[in-house]
């Protein structure tokens, strides 16, 4: 039963308070093959940029190659022998002879190296004590090892007896420190052309014990190499 105070409302929809429905879009032809072509020319222009982009990549992997197999390598130098006569006399220097035996390996597959002349010093305490030429201009081939011999003796070492007194010294704690140093000026040969020249230092620190033979922790060592 309802209560006086409360009357129903009737609510009743005036036209411009109903829904409307959605109006369905009737598009022409011209718009559906415009909206194809459209569709098709960015399919098309995606297939051209993956084309070109993986173009770009087997071009880079390509070029990278290329330059892995055509960057030269620095040569490679090994001391293997070294010794110094006369330590255990007083006046030694006077009839000393320092000979070694070094190898110089090029370590390059496709690439030749054209050495200018090269000559080998012998340093003790940073002070040249001897130097000599190893080689007049030569050229070595890819995967090809050249043997380095020289003995320093007379007008090619030139060591004192403030110089031999120390060596002697150091000789009685069992090591003597010196340095070889090989240098020269090399330029690179690839297929027909050639690299500009660099001046090329190798130093190969040796140890010899009180014998004045090289020590084994000096023998086959890899000599570190820098261009100028």
């Amino acid at each position: 039963m309802n209560s006086p105070s409360h009357l129903p409302v009737h609510h009743t929809d005036t036209p411009e308070q109903r829904p409307t429905a959605p109006t369905k879009h009737h598009h022409s032809a011209r718009y559906y093959a415009h909206r194809v072509k459209e569709s098709l020319t960015t399919r098309v222009s995606k297939l051209i940029c993956a084309i070109f982009l993986s173009l770009l990549l087997i071009i880079g992997i390509i070029t990278f190659i290329l330059w892995l197999s055509l960057r030269p390598h620095r040569p490679r130098f090994f001391i293997h022998d070294f010794s110094v006569t006369g330590f255990g006399l007083d006046n030694g220097f006077e009839n000393a002879q320092i000979v070694f035996n070094a190898t110089a390996r090029n370590s390059n597959l496709n690439i030749g190296i054209y050495y200018d002349a090269m000559s080998g010093s012998v340093y003790y305490k940073d002070q040249k004590i001897g130097s000599t030429p190893l080689l007049d201009s030569y050229y070595e081939g890819p995967k090809t090892t050249k043997v380095l011999t020289a003995a320093l003796s007379g007008a090619t070492l030139n060591v004192d007896r403030q110089q031999w007194m120390e060596m002697s010294n150091e000789r009685s704690k069992g090591v003597v420190v010196f340095r070889l140093e090989i240098t020269s000026t090399i330029r690179f040969r690839i297929s027909a052309w050639d690299s500009k020249r660099h001046g090329m230092h190798a130093n190969c620190p040796v140890s010899v014990g009180s014998d004045g033979m090289i020590l084994p922790s000096s023998k086959d060592v890899r000599c570190p190499v820098y261009f100028t």
